[in-house]
């Protein structure tokens, strides 16, 4: 890993994820999560402070970059429940099976190198009756945004610590083994090819 990807990288990730129409999506999901939760791509902690504290048990916070979970620990210090970071990849989550109530992913699969194996692993460490709990900016509905988010697709990634603007959220979702319950959509304030957002909650099929 290079300079770049280890110490600049998650400083940049960081400062794109504080962003106000971010931070306003996070308040709209985060606070659904309960019991034992598994945040996917945890970064620097910035869902830690929109939990809902009564209802949370303990977080298994899944992010495999180190230099990346240690710019949380101020917001670590200041949560009610326990925390317990976990680096490893989505694709091979080191949780037994059925043992999450809640799963959340916010603004991560579209830098999970291969999300439908990714989703699958949710699948089989969340318990029947639990939930996946979404959001995340994906393939716009209109033609000529998704023309744009092709032509950019692969200078962002690049640049984006390997983001992709037109993934088929809803489509990974089902393909990882859930059913949408709930889901909402819409353009957030800035650059349209990357800033279609979905966000909903989904349950693991049987």
């Amino acid at each position: 890993m290079g300079l770049y990807s280890k110490y600049l990288m998650p400083r940049i990730v960081d400062f794109a994820c504080r962003g106000e129409p971010n931070r306003r999506q996070r308040e709209k999901v985060v606070p659904r999560a309960a019991g034992r939760v598994l945040e996917i791509g945890a970064g620097s902690g910035l869902n830690l402070p929109h939990y809902d504290p009564g209802k949370v048990e303990h977080l298994f916070a899944l992010e495999p970059s180190a230099e990346m979970w240690a710019m949380s620990g101020e917001l670590q210090r200041k949560v009610e429940f326990t925390t317990q970071h976990v680096a490893a990849g989505a694709e091979a989550i080191p949780l037994e099976s059925a043992t999450v109530d809640t799963v959340l992913v916010t603004y991560s699969l579209c830098t999970i190198p291969n999300p439908t194996p990714a989703l699958e692993e949710m699948r089989r460490v969340l318990r029947l009756d639990g939930e996946l709990v979404f959001c995340e900016h994906g393939l716009a509905p209109d033609a000529g945004v998704r023309r744009w988010q092709r032509r950019l697709n692969p200078i962002w990634k690049r640049m984006g610590g390997g983001c992709n603007l037109d993934r088929d959220i809803p489509g990974l979702v089902r393909d990882g083994g859930f059913d949408i319950r709930e889901m909402q959509t819409m353009y957030l304030p800035g650059l349209k090819p990357a800033t279609y957002n979905y966000w909903g909650v989904a349950s693991p099929r049987p």
